[in-house]
C-alpha cells in the first residue's frame, strides 16, 4: 500500500498568494490538505474556510513551531511542507511525492541542482543563493552529505523520520536543522529540481543578516551536540 500524504500549507498574511496558488495545487496527488496559519489578518483564514481546507491556528510565532504543530495534527504518514508565496511551484507536488515513494525518508525540492532555477539566477549578484550554497557545503563537509539545497522548506518527509529528528529549531533554521540531523542519522535523502519564481506579494519573513546569524548559531549547536 502506498503511504498517504498530508500537504501542509504554511501561511501568515498570504491572501494574494493563496488566491493564485491554491487553485493550481494538484489535489489528486495528496490525501489530506491542512493549513497552519499564524495570526493572519488579511483574509487568508477565511479563504481556506471557504475552500473547505482545515486550518490549524498557530499561537506561538515561528516557522519551527509551524512544522512541529503540523506534524502533530497531520493524519497521514508523509508530511509535505508548502508555502503559497509564489516561490514554490505547486506542479512539483506529484514529483516530490513520487520521489519519496521510491524509498526515501525525506525529499527536498532543490533550487540549485542541475535543471533547477533559483530566484536570483537572472541577477548578477546572488547573495542569497551563495549564502544558501555555503551553508549546504558546510553541512555536507561536516556530515558527509551530497545535498545541493539543505535549506529550502519545500520538502516532504515521513512522519517517522520527522519524529526521529527531535527538532527544536526556531524560525527559518528548522529546515537546516532538519537536513543536518537527517545527515547525522544517515537517513536517505533525495532531491528533485524545482523552479523558484519570485514572490507574488508581500515581503519575506526571513531577513538576510539576522537569519544568516541564526543559521551560523544553529550550525555550531549541531556540531557540538552529542
Amino acid at each position: 500500500m502506498v503511504p498517504k500524504t498530508t500537504l501542509i500549507i504554511l501561511t501568515r498574511n498570504e491572501i494574494e498568494g493563496v488566491k493564485e496558488i491554491v487553485p493550481r495545487i494538484p489535489l489528486d496527488a495528496v490525501d489530506e490538505v491542512i493549513a497552519v496559519d499564524y495570526k493572519s489578518t488579511d483574509g487568508t483564514v477565511a479563504f481556506f474556510e471557504q475552500h473547505k481546507i482545515k486550518v490549524i491556528k498557530q499561537q506561538k510565532k515561528g516557522r519551527g513551531e509551524a512544522f512541529r504543530l503540523a506534524s502533530e495534527q497531520a493524519k497521514n504518514s508523509n508530511l509535505l511542507f508548502f508555502s503559497p508565496d509564489g516561490n514554490e511551484d505547486p506542479q512539483d507536488i506529484p514529483k516530490i511525492v513520487s520521489k519519496l515513494n521510491e524509498g526515501y525518508d525525506m525529499v527536498i525540492a532543490s533550487r540549485f541542482m542541475k535543471g533547477a532555477h533559483n530566484e536570483e539566477d537572472d541577477q548578477m549578484i546572488k547573495l542569497r543563493k551563495w549564502a544558501n550554497q555555503g551553508f549546504t557545503l558546510l553541512a555536507n563537509l561536516f556530515w558527509h552529505g551530497r545535498l545541493t539545497d539543505s535549506i529550502n522548506g519545500y520538502r516532504i518527509i515521513t512522519k517517522k523520520a520527522f519524529e526521529s529528528l527531535k527538532l527544536d529549531g526556531e524560525g527559518f533554521v528548522i529546515e537546516y536543522q532538519m537536513s543536518i540531523r537527517a545527515l547525522k542519522l544517515g537517513l536517505r535523502i533525495g532531491e528533485i529540481p524545482t523552479y523558484e519564481s519570485s514572490r507574488i506579494a508581500g515581503e519575506s519573513g526571513s531577513w538576510a543578516v539576522p537569519t544568516g546569524i541564526q543559521f551560523v548559531i544553529q550550525l555550531f549547536k549541531e556540531l557540538f551536540k552529542q
